[in-house]
């Protein structure tokens, strides 16, 4: 009964081990983008990642990506966040969003794997929108 209670509360701490055909990958990563929940949304992150914010690209570490996402929601806080389009192939997941931020309109580009049964972000993008 107390697992029962507590389960709900445990849920965010694996949020990168939903899984499921029917399964929107994307649900829980668009509300941490737009709740600018950096924490939560390196859950998903796989090991090492390639982030790009405006025109810099780096290949990071989970904690390393935490923190640049962290500071561009810093310089940028979130507004609103939609996924405009979803496409999947095999075991990868790829979506595409707007995100209205700091007065500001970008392109978040995403694209994520299935390993074992889990899903991780392997390319995160905030590019600015022409």
């Amino acid at each position: 009964m107390i697992l029962a209670a507590a389960l709900p509360m445990l849920l965010p701490l694996s949020a990168s081990a939903q899984t499921g055909e029917g399964a929107d990958v994307f649900q829980p990563i668009a509300k941490y983008i737009r709740t600018a929940d950096a924490e939560s949304l390196s859950a998903w992150f796989a090991d090492n990642l390639e982030v790009t914010v405006l025109s810099s690209t780096s290949v990071a570490s989970r904690n390393q990506a935490k923190q640049i996402v962290k500071s561009f929601f810093e310089a940028y806080a979130p507004r609103s966040f939609e996924v405009t389009s979803t496409a999947s192939r095999g075991n990868t997941r790829h979506a595409i969003g707007t995100l209205r931020a700091g007065g500001e309109v970008f392109g978040v580009t995403i694209l994520v794997s299935c390993k074992e049964k889990s899903y991780h972000i392997r390319q995160l993008k905030f590019e600015k929108a022409d």
